[in-house]
């Protein structure tokens, strides 16, 4: 295609959604050719509109000029999920649809469209007294359920209601022709309410995980729950890896949590580091204090804060942190109380529950985590697995990286962990890969200014960067010889490759169908 017709397609464009909804400038496809980890070529332009009725058209014009169409939600990969795979791409941000459009007490189910954030849905469902049942990620500030859903997002409430994708009633999607299809209950013709998903085959769950490959999500259809009346916390210190994850696994396996997850102490470090300050201190403290009922309550949790200090976690140890949830004292302390006898029978130590209420008082706190306390990057990889199988998973990372021990030492790379449950039957695994090397240009526009301007920016750091990349690989070579199976898998982890014949069969002919020429979002999953 010239460069004349792109011209063409352009003007087509902005005559269709407005001048400024088609972005050409270098600024923003320079930010938008890269995710956290890693940069592609940059798109021809960036679309990025609020009319959700003309995006069909748009996408159509698009594919049938030749080019494709690669969607965006909130950003925050480190898997390559929305990289172009040439300059002949048009990426399509969905960050301006960010409404939601319907909330029903009534029939407990809400609908957004893709661009909202996990916190600004939070936020205007709270005061309704309800809530999605999994509610979030860490990154929730800037992400949004739309690359949620594309990429498996999970944490907060996981470990009762399992990932985003779990609790989705139906989706709309444009495919790469332009047609618009709705899944579920949602797709009947005398438009109800959406509050069935598994209306004959689960055409809701072909559109989960699948990175964008089969279309653009535009809507989703989420169930609501009441919010728990009563909230609780604990948290454990082990003196190894391998206790702690078993003694997740019998939290999980037992129900008896919304959240489990285990935390190393270089990670327990970095969650808290936003509360070390005067400020950060004052401000975790006042959400902890407004988000606890009862004046007992919440003189319970400042002495618990106040007798942990600044050491919230013993040195060198694994943490286990919960929080039960339910709609009686009684029964939260009944979760709690079983949990512990769990805890101690796998040799932990009840500590002060800090992390778990500072987690829950302010789940979204922004997005300067992007980097490290002192500017450093950061990239994780993760896999779930059976519970049984999380020890041998342990000792075998734990392995791959005693292996190269000398150069991890000599680059300056750390290594952190994150485990944690996904329902009462998956282990989730997850290694986080520290180094100092210049920044993307996602972390400078993601990162507050004022604390940018804090960092120094590591120099050009390429033996650092070639080791990550070099670990990293190794890992999702791990991952798979584990049989394990992961959620954000953009261009990152094996995929087709792990699977038996007949399934990629299927995958290719949806591919076919959705896409036959190849113009949505090509490469990702290796499609």
């Amino acid at each position: 295609m010239t460069m004349n017709h792109h011209n063409v397609l352009l003007a087509d464009l902005r005559g269709l959604l407005g001048e400024d909804a088609v972005l050409c400038d270098g600024d923003t496809l320079q930010l938008m050719a890269g995710d956290l980890y890693s940069s592609g070529p940059p798109p021809l332009a960036v679309i990025r509109t609020r009319d959700r009725a003309c995006l069909p058209q748009a996408v159509a014009r698009i594919t049938t000029a030749g080019l494709s169409v690669i969607p965006r939600g909130g950003g925050l990969s480190y898997t390559g999920g929305y990289l172009c795979e040439s300059s002949g791409s048009v990426l399509v941000d969905l960050s301006a649809l960010n409404q939601i459009e319907h909330i029903s007490a009534e029939d407990m189910y809400v609908v957004a469209q893709a661009g909202v954030t996990w916190k600004q849905l939070h936020d205007a469902l709270t005061p309704l007294g309800l809530r999605v049942p999994y509610f979030g990620t860490f990154s929730g500030a800037g992400a949004s359920i739309g690359g949620g859903l594309s990429h498996g997002a999970l944490f907060f409430g996981s470990a009762r209601y399992g990932s985003a994708a779990d609790n989705v009633l139906g989706v709309e999607v444009i495919t790469a022709d332009g047609d618009v299809l709705r899944t579920g209950q949602w797709a009947l013709k005398a438009a109800p309410e959406p509050v069935f998903r598994n209306f004959g085959p689960d055409t809701t769950g072909l559109f989960m995980h699948d990175g964008g490959a089969f279309g653009i999500k535009t809507r989703a259809a989420f169930r609501l729950i009441p919010l728990p009346a009563h909230n609780g916390y604990a948290s454990f210190a082990f003196t190894d890896f391998e206790s702690a994850a078993r003694a997740l696994s019998a939290v999980a396996r037992a129900g008896l949590a919304e959240e489990a997850y285990v935390l190393d102490a270089g990670a327990v470090a970095a969650n808290v580091e936003r509360a070390r300050s005067v400020a950060g201190a004052l401000r975790a403290l006042r959400q902890v204090l407004e988000s606890t009922p009862g004046v007992a309550s919440k003189c319970s949790a400042l002495l618990g804060m106040a007798r942990a200090g600044r050491r919230v976690v013993p040195a060198d140890a694994f943490s286990l942190h919960l929080v039960a949830a339910g709609n009686s004292p009684a029964a939260v302390e009944h979760d709690l109380a079983t949990a512990r006898a769990l805890a101690q029978q796998h040799g932990g130590s009840g500590i002060a529950a800090t992390v778990p209420r500072i987690a829950r008082a302010d789940p979204f706190p922004g997005l300067n985590a992007v980097l490290g306390a002192n500017g450093s990057r950061w990239a994780a990889l993760n896999v779930k697995v059976a519970h049984s199988r999380a020890p041998a998973l342990i000792r075998a990372h734990q392995q791959l990286i005693a292996a190269h021990a000398a150069e991890i030492e000599h680059c300056g790379v750390r290594v952190t962990y994150l485990c944690s449950a996904l329902c009462n039957y998956s282990f989730s695994f997850e290694a986080v890969f520290h180094w100092q090397d210049n920044w993307q240009p996602l972390h400078a526009a993601t990162v507050q200014p004022a604390l940018l301007q804090t960092f120094a920016q590591g120099p050009d750091n390429p033996d650092a960067r070639a080791l990550v990349a070099q670990l990293r690989q190794l890992t999702c070579a791990l991952f798979a010889r584990m049989g394990g199976a992961s959620n954000q898998i953009g261009r990152t982890y094996p995929f087709l490759s792990e699977l038996e014949d007949p399934p990629v069969a299927l995958l290719r002919d949806i591919k076919r169908l959705l896409d036959p020429q190849r113009r949505m979002n090509p490469g990702v999953l290796g499609l």
